[in-house]
């Protein structure tokens, strides 16, 4: 049964980027966000979200931290201090949950943390606030 939020609004209008490295979370993400119509576009390790960022603004980035290269934390650290990139909403999707990683991922810029494994009410959730707050902002 398709929740109620999914049928209200069209979130055609919005992207998405989610970034891991781990193709098979990749698949995991995009199928429990299929209800929603809005453009999902996927980048493998840090480096390719931010060029994805680059080539197009987002309006919402789900993203993992342990990534080889440039992990999560400096993604977000490197978005924030763009003004151009700062108001993006970030949610960080990981398995890293102690406390410290938590905390570290509010500090550096994010603005929730979903830990893995991803319970799907819980992202779609997540995601419709957080596009809430975008279309709040007259992000669209």
């Amino acid at each position: 049964m398709t929740p109620l939020y999914a049928q209200e609004h069209d979130y055609s209008k919005y992207n998405v980027l989610a970034v891991d490295d781990i193709p098979l979370n990749l698949l995991l993400v995009q199928k429990m966000l299929s209800r929603f119509n809005f453009k999902l576009r996927t980048a493998a390790n840090g480096q390719l979200a931010l060029d994805a960022v680059a080539a197009q603004k987002p309006d919402l980035i789900l993203l993992d931290l342990m990534m080889p290269g440039i992990d999560g934390f400096e993604v977000i650290r490197r978005l924030r201090e763009n003004p151009a990139t700062a108001d993006i909403q970030i949610v960080i999707l990981s398995a890293l949950n102690s406390n410290e990683d938590v905390i570290k991922g509010f500090n550096v810029g994010a603005n929730d943390f979903i830990m893995k494994p991803i319970i799907m009410e819980k992202l779609l959730s997540c995601v419709v606030n957080q596009l809430a707050i975008v279309q709040a902002k007259g992000g669209k």
